[in-house]
């Protein structure tokens, strides 16, 4: 069974998706890869939904708040090698998706790379709004580039 709740940010409507113990996603609502919603139970007074809005009130107040709670991201063997360097990208920190390729193998291809950043379930708390291009210079985010450009000011990263 998994629950949901919306958190109100100042770029947008979020919908958190839980299991009870881990959040398994978080999406900025009409984005690229939104999921279904059909089966979701609404529960807004879940304990680890009070502290991720506890943890998303700080981070969209300009603080590094840590994650001292679950992640439970649901994809290929592939795609959770790629969500786990997203995952140690960090704050106010980038990388380019040639960079993460060559992270994985000689021969990964940073388009590859892409595909599984693009899918990532857990937007924010997995920061895949943390990489670029290979020029340095933003290229897509299933949120939207103007969400990310955000997400990057809050982190006062310089944006080329």
């Amino acid at each position: 069974m998994y629950f949901s709740t919306d958190y109100i940010s100042p770029i947008g409507k979020i919908l958190m998706v839980s299991d009870g113990e881990a959040i398994c996603g978080v999406w900025f609502y009409g984005q690229k890869h939104f999921p279904s919603v059909d089966n979701l139970v609404n529960d807004d007074d879940l304990a680890i939904f009070k502290k991720v809005k506890i943890w998303f009130d700080d981070y969209f107040d300009g603080l590094n708040p840590e994650i001292d709670f679950k992640l439970r991201p649901e994809g290929s063997e592939f795609r959770l090698k790629v969500w786990k360097i997203l995952s140690e990208i960090p704050y106010g920190e980038t990388l380019t998706y040639g960079e993460i390729a060559s992270r994985l193998s000689k021969t990964m291809s940073a388009q590859a790379v892409g595909g599984a950043v693009a899918h990532n379930p857990i937007s924010i708390l997995i920061p895949c709004h943390r990489v670029l291009g290979s020029d340095g210079k933003l290229t897509g985010y299933a949120g939207g580039i103007d969400r990310k450009i955000e997400l990057l000011k809050i982190e006062k990263r310089e944006i080329i």
